[in-house]
Formats: structure tokens, C-alpha cells, sequence
């Protein structure tokens, strides 16, 4: 098969939304879909190990892919924030961290043990329980539909400390990502439609040309080139 290989899992922390593993094969690019979340992600090309902390994406791109790489990826949950570092200054970007080794990796000051796919909770309580990794869980509760007791402009300004983006923008940017799974899964643009609550095909069509850089079609058929998006993942939706 050539392209990106993707795997994804669930977590049951609360600070992970996925861990994730993917092998490049005989692809020099690939389409990066937006995301409301942030991650670390580490890779081995050519026999050297790299990690780098990886910002929310507001939009759709294309990202070079380093032949034959494999790498490994914790995507934290929406809501959750790197306490030395200001979410906004992540979005669309990301930081490429320092002496790493085949084993182990610097950050916030510290040295930590490279995760595997298997062990990657055990990192992030590491994190957690030394507050590298802090919460706003009113992001959280928002987002699953329960009212606020804050002014909206409080609630905003949560939004965009915690994540970088508005409100509105991480709801349409998770519907979108959702959206391009049920259509990859085999589910038609009025399945989708109706499911996740676009006004119409249109609606759905614009959404998917912004964040996700696919025509339903394309997604359906999983045509248009290596995608940053795995076929495989299950939706909460």
C-alpha cells in the first residue's frame, strides 16, 4: 500500500483524545487536515529521532511527509494546554524540541522517556502530575452541552486561553474532522448532513473544502492523495 499507514486508538485519560501511529511509504506530501487539538509527536528518519509539539491547524494545508518515517503522536484533549507555553502562539505551527535521543526527550525543563503506542498515558499523568500539562475544564463541559453559569465573553476568552481558537471555530473544526470520517466509513453527504446538522450538501461542501482540503466524493471514494486523517477512527458523534 503507498501512502500514509495510519493507526488510531482511544484513551481512557481524560487528557488524551487519541494516541496515533503512522508510517510514510512512497509519499513526499500530504494534505494536513485542521485540528482543534494539540499534540507531541515523535518519528525516527534515516536512523535519527526527532519529537516536536504540534499546534491546533485552523485551516486545511499540505505538509511535507519524510519518506519512510514512522512516527508516533499523542493528541491531547480539547480543553488541555502546555502551562509554559501560550496556546495562540501554537496554532498553525508547532516547536520542534531539543536533544533528543532514541530514548528520551527534553521538555519544560526536563528529561522524560520517549513514549511507545502502548504506553503513552503513563507520559501524559507524568505531565499532568508535574502541572507541564494543565486543564480548563469548562472548555470541556461547554462543548458536551452544559450550560455555563460564565458570561460569554468569559467563556470566549477560556476558549482561546485553552486552545488558541474560538469557540465556534473548535466546534466547526471537530464537526468538520468527524464529518470526513463518516465519509470515509461509507456514509452519504445527506447521512452526514443530517447526523451532524449542516444546513444542506452545501453547507457540508464548504466546510470540508476549509478544514478538511476533500470533496465529500473524494473522501467517499478516498481518492486525492496521502491525507492527515485516519479511516479507521472511530467518532463520538
Amino acid at each position: 500500500m503507498v501512502g500514509l499507514l495510519f493507526e488510531t486508538r482511544g484513551s481512557d485519560s481524560p487528557w488524551v483524545e487519541s494516541v496515533w501511529t503512522c508510517r510514510s511509504e512512497h509519499v513526499s506530501e500530504m494534505t494536513s487536515v485542521a485540528s482543534e487539538t494539540w499534540g507531541l509527536v515523535f518519528w525516527e528518519q534515516e536512523g535519527r529521532p526527532y519529537a516536536a509539539i504540534t499546534g491546533p491547524e485552523s485551516r486545511t494545508g499540505s505538509a511535507p511527509v519524510p519518506e519512510g518515517a514512522g512516527f508516533v503522536g499523542i493528541q491531547f484533549a480539547v480543553g488541555t494546554s502546555l502551562r509554559a507555553t501560550a496556546m495562540a502562539a501554537l496554532v498553525d505551527g508547532g516547536i520542534v524540541l531539543p536533544d533528543v535521543t532514541g530514548r528520551s526527550f527534553w521538555l519544560d525543563g526536563a528529561q522524560r522517556e520517549t513514549p511507545r503506542p502502548d504506553d503513552a498515558e503513563a507520559l501524559v499523568e507524568r505531565l499532568v502530575r508535574e502541572v507541564v500539562v494543565i486543564r480548563d475544564p469548562l472548555v470541556a463541559t461547554t462543548l458536551r452541552g452544559v450550560p455555563s453559569e460564565v458570561t460569554e465573553r468569559t467563556l470566549e476568552r477560556r476558549f482561546r486561553a485553552a486552545t488558541g481558537l474560538t469557540r465556534g471555530a473548535v466546534r466547526q473544526i471537530g464537526r468538520a474532522r468527524t464529518a470526513a470520517i463518516l465519509l470515509t466509513s461509507g456514509e452519504t453527504p445527506g447521512e452526514v448532513v443530517d447526523k451532524l446538522g449542516y444546513y444542506d450538501e452545501p453547507h457540508l461542501a464548504r466546510a470540508l473544502r476549509r478544514y478538511v482540503g476533500r470533496t465529500a466524493q473524494q473522501l467517499r471514494t478516498r481518492d486525492g492523495g496521502a491525507i492527515a486523517l485516519d479511516p479507521g477512527q472511530r467518532t463520538t458523534s
